[in-house]
């Protein structure tokens, strides 16, 4: 079945950039958070089931909010997408940092280092889960406290896992990627590609 566009539930502006990359009509959702915590992790819970599980989570509460929107008449049953992107180095999640402070302490850790990058990806329709991860090795070159300094005061380290955006001045970090340069910027286009061509 075609569609006209789907739905984005996600604030991020790389992975609309990344939809329009590849030719997908969308509409972000503004979806409102969910009560409590800001994606906790689970005590023992590995990078991989953590980031499945905050994918998952939000494509369910974004579902829930847009059953209630179709339930009034302000929008449409169309797909709904959403991802997650989380850094961990020897198994330890990296999240987004919290102050400078806190970013610094992310990519002095990551400096000489080779991390992973996991993105999940979820689309939900027609009452279905259709589900993938892309999974990706990064090695940074070993920062100096100056090169850290400056990356934090351009304010790219803020918001994002790791401290890190791959398609800004990070990118002059990293000495090798293996994986999906996509993926570690938040949505998998290869992946994404295939889940949407599953259902036409």
């Amino acid at each position: 079945m075609k569609f006209p566009y789907i739905y984005l539930a996600s604030a991020s502006p790389r992975r609309h950039e990344l939809l329009n990359q590849i030719g997908v009509p969308h509409e972000i959702l503004n979806v409102p958070p969910p009560p409590g915590e800001d994606e906790p992790i689970l005590p023992g819970e590995s990078p991989i089931d953590y980031v499945r599980r905050t994918a998952l989570h939000k494509a369910e509460w974004a579902s829930t909010w847009l059953q209630q929107e179709i339930d009034q008449a302000r929008r449409v049953p169309y797909p709904i997408l959403t991802a997650d992107t989380t850094v961990a180095l020897h198994h330890e999640i990296l999240g987004k940092p919290t102050d400078p402070e806190d970013a610094k302490r992310i990519l002095s850790k990551l400096s000489g280092q080779t991390h992973q990058v996991y993105t999940a990806v979820v689309l939900v329709h027609d009452g279905r889960i259709h589900q993938s991860l892309s999974v990706s090795e990064v090695s940074f070159a070993h920062l100096v406290p100056s090169q850290i300094e400056h990356y934090i005061n351009t304010g790219e380290a803020f918001g994002k896992a790791g401290a890190y955006g791959i398609q800004g001045y990070a990118a002059t970090f990293i000495q090798h990627l293996s994986g999906s340069y996509s993926g570690v910027m938040g949505l998998p286009v290869f992946e994404t590609a295939n889940l949407l061509s599953g259902i036409g």
